[in-house]
């Protein structure tokens, strides 16, 4: 049941950005507009999600339910209080979000970026089918975070209920489907909250090959000097020169 949860919610997510692409309206709204997926590119990307769904995705969830049901997961009733699932959701998003970062770096690593994480890169314009196009070896590390926040989670609280994971799973899936869109709305999350990743960070990641190497929030890269694009680039020369301008105070 939690296979076939994940499939209908990545499938599922992921047809409306099909649609959109199909759109010449939304265009306006495109980060790279002059790059849009065709049906062939989208099927070969499909193909491959299938593959590493079945291959690496469908293992790890056969093996995730005994594991935290060992721990100490609940599976019954009554459910956990909303405020509950809503904290343990946020750790699992930081966790997650920290597990992301340093994986993702390593792999832009020359010798992995070359046999493993190049296979990610092939579109340098993302669409939301290709979220998951990856390396099954990549899509077994980079997973590892998704489900083994709760895991951690469960071993050390003995806290935990099955329907708070799949609540975590399917916001998972919306934040990678559409961080990998492509496209920028008025309306994107980023604009509400500014530590948010979303597609305007991750599009510029695959434009620019390097940079932007978080999932979900902004704080890895903003601390680490890891962001990419110009605005980016803008902020960390007002930032240098800053630096240059007090250190030359200190000397006068």
């Amino acid at each position: 049941m939690s296979f076939v949860m994940h499939e209908l919610v990545y499938f599922g997510r992921s047809l409306p950005w099909v649609i959109i692409d199909a759109i010449p309206y939304f265009r306006r709204w495109k980060i790279q507009d002059t790059k849009i997926p065709t049906p062939a590119e989208q099927w070969q990307c499909t193909k491959l999600v299938l593959f590493s769904h079945f291959t690496v995705e469908l293992p790890q969830i056969w093996l995730f339910h005994p594991m935290c049901v060992y721990f100490g997961m609940e599976t019954g009733v009554p459910f956990p209080a909303w405020t509950k699932m809503a904290y343990q959701i946020a750790i699992f998003f930081i966790l997650e979000d920290t597990w992301h970062y340093w994986s993702h770096r390593a792999f832009h690593w020359g010798p992995l970026y070359k046999s493993v994480h190049k296979i990610h890169h092939k579109y340098s314009a993302p669409f939301g089918l290709a979220a998951e196009y990856a390396s099954p070896i990549e899509v077994m590390a980079l997973g590892l975070g998704t489900v083994g926040s709760p895991i951690l989670w469960v071993a050390l609280t003995k806290d935990l209920h099955i329907l708070t994971v799949y609540i975590w799973i399917v916001l998972r899936l919306f934040q990678a489907i559409d961080a990998h869109s492509g496209y920028e709305f008025p309306w994107s999350l980023h604009h509400f909250l500014p530590f948010w990743a979303g597609a305007e960070h991750h599009d510029v990641h695959h434009e620019r090959f390097i940079g932007n190497y978080a999932s979900s929030f902004r704080w890895w890269d903003y601390m680490l000097d890891t962001e990419a694009g110009p605005e980016a680039a803008k902020k960390r020369r007002e930032r240098k020169a800053a630096k240059e301008a007090a250190k030359a105070r200190k000397v006068q």
